[in-house]
């Protein structure tokens, strides 16, 4: 357990290199990766602000997204929303999933519940905003819009149905936050690989 988290599931952490396809996934666990679009990189200079020194691994991270069934549906926030595709359009980049080991079939069933309940939800726009100001200050000020979410605090709010406790407010978690508690961490020089646009693989949205 790290210190984003009081209570974290059981667990274990899997690296997929770009190439290669998950297996053994069950709803509700989650991935965690990195885009290198300029959003990407203005997150993880973000979280450098709060995971310094040994903790600056965390910062790697900057996409989470939830699974919802075992087929490699993944439901995710991202610019146009939340949405859901499948996994297979990461195949060419590398992410690390977090497969819980203990949840319940019932709780897998209400965090994707959650997450399906939010389709359709706007990115959380302002979260990020706010996220910044608090970074950059050090203040505990936060704001943001009803119906929107951004991709961590999506999977966060999910997993609280499994049973995690969080430290931080689940609703604008970080992905270094996710990273932090579950204790994923990035392997040094490794291929990132490319990461899928935010269009790419979505079926027609959810309104």
């Amino acid at each position: 357990m790290g210190n984003a988290g009081n209570s974290i599931p059981r667990h274990e952490v899997r690296r997929y290199a770009p190439g290669q396809s998950v297996e053994h996934i069950s709803r509700g666990d989650f991935l965690l990766t990195h885009g290198n679009e300029w959003s990407s990189a203005l997150i993880r200079v973000g979280q450098g602000l709060r995971y310094r020194g040994d903790a600056k691994k965390f910062a790697h991270w900057s996409h989470a997204a939830l699974f919802a069934d075992e087929d490699g549906t993944i439901i995710e926030a991202v610019e146009s929303g939340v949405q859901q595709r499948n996994v297979s359009v990461y195949h060419d980049t590398e992410y690390h999933v977090v497969h819980l080991t203990e949840a319940s079939a019932a709780d897998r069933t209400y965090a994707v519940a959650f997450a399906r309940h939010c389709m359709g939800d706007l990115y959380g726009f302002l979260t990020d905003l706010s996220l910044c100001g608090t970074l950059l200050t050090g203040s505990k000020f936060f704001f943001g819009l009803d119906g929107q979410i951004i991709c961590s605090g999506l999977v966060a709010r999910a997993l609280e149905r499994t049973g995690a406790i969080f430290q931080y407010d689940p609703w604008n978690m970080l992905p270094a936050d996710l990273a932090e508690a579950f204790n994923v961490t990035s392997v040094p020089g490794a291929s990132r690989g490319t990461v899928p646009g935010t269009g790419a693989g979505f079926p027609r949205r959810h309104l």
